[in-house]
């Protein structure tokens, strides 16, 4: 399994680790980013704007027209910069698809590098946030399975958590397919992810089941695709209380026999009032890997959904 302290590799828009490119020649430090994510990261930064020639600081740029096919216009000068946009994300793209990113972290509102909700300028004058910045659509559709998000959305205890997930279990899954793949290492990766995707989708675990059980049949090139499809699609879906209320149920059932009354109520009450918000995540997890421990469970000790990345970064603390 995976060091999960090894650092991962992300890309990220410079702005956020403080770097003065901004176009009023300031920037946009996410300390999230550069103090408690950074000891377990290697950042890939990049500016699209700066990289397409542009200055520091610089005129303001906005997307104007539709929400499908927007051009990128520096309205002061009147000067279309589409072209050159979508010339240089295309080359970066293809550049970033050989630098084993494990994930990307934009910087919201950009018209280049925001992912959601970007303003779109239109003829009237009116704005309507319906935009995507070109850089982040062309990174976004040429890297349909690479972990994405913006800053401003890892400021949720949530989406925060789940992107990170994500961004290791992309990890676990590039080492998995660079290192001999065989069918004998997905149907051990799979058993390991079990929970961890039952906590995100129940239907997709069931249909990587079913695909893992047949693949002896199937081209293994095949698998790969159609499992690597599904496994980022499960954990793109948010885990929520209840789903993770059902994890929790399962694991404590692999214990029962082993526990004692006593011990059996303390869990359920634990399980109990993390569904009702009373404590976080963390603390029925931490009662489950005790008993795990105590009672030598492999096959519970294996699962990803207990360890899904590093602990010094609490995201369980506040989930």
């Amino acid at each position: 399994m995976t060091d999960s302290k090894t650092k991962v590799r992300l890309g990220v828009s410079t702005c956020l680790l403080g770097q003065n490119v901004r176009f009023d020649g300031g920037h946009k430090e996410d300390h999230y980013l550069t103090e408690t994510l950074a000891p377990f990261v290697e950042w890939i930064a990049a500016c699209p704007e700066v990289d397409i020639g542009l200055g520091t600081p610089r005129e303001s740029i906005r997307l104007i027209g539709t929400t499908n096919a927007p051009r990128l216009f520096a309205p002061k000068s009147g000067v279309d910069l589409t072209d050159k946009m979508q010339s240089y994300a295309r080359a970066k793209v293809e550049q970033l698809q050989q630098m084993d990113l494990d994930g990307y972290i934009l910087k919201k509102d950009s018209p280049s590098c925001g992912m959601e909700r970007v303003r779109i300028y239109h003829e009237s004058g009116s704005a309507t946030r319906t935009g995507v910045g070109l850089f982040a659509r062309v990174l976004m559709e040429g890297m349909p399975e690479l972990p994405v998000e913006e800053e401003g959305r890892l400021h949720d205890p949530s989406l925060r958590a789940n992107f990170i997930v994500r961004v290791f279990a992309h990890r676990r899954w590039r080492e998995l397919i660079a290192n001999d793949f065989s069918l004998a290492a997905l149907v051990t990766f799979h058993a390991q992810h079990k929970f961890l995707l039952m906590a995100h989708s129940e239907k997709h675990l069931r249909l990587m089941g079913k695909l893992v059980a047949g693949a002896k049949a199937r081209k293994p090139k095949e698998v790969v695709a159609e499992y690597s499809k599904l496994f980022f699609a499960a954990l793109r879906e948010p885990a929520r209380t209840r789903a993770h209320t059902n994890v929790l149920q399962h694991l404590a059932g692999f214990c029962k026999k082993q526990l004692e009354s006593k011990d059996k109520i303390e869990l359920q009450n634990v399980i109990t009032d993390f569904r009702k918000g009373l404590v976080p995540l963390i603390v029925p997890i931490t009662l489950i890997k005790h008993y795990i421990n105590k009672f030598d469970l492999q096959y519970l000790r294996d699962q990803i959904y207990l360890n899904p990345h590093p602990k010094e970064l609490m995201l369980l603390n506040h989930v």
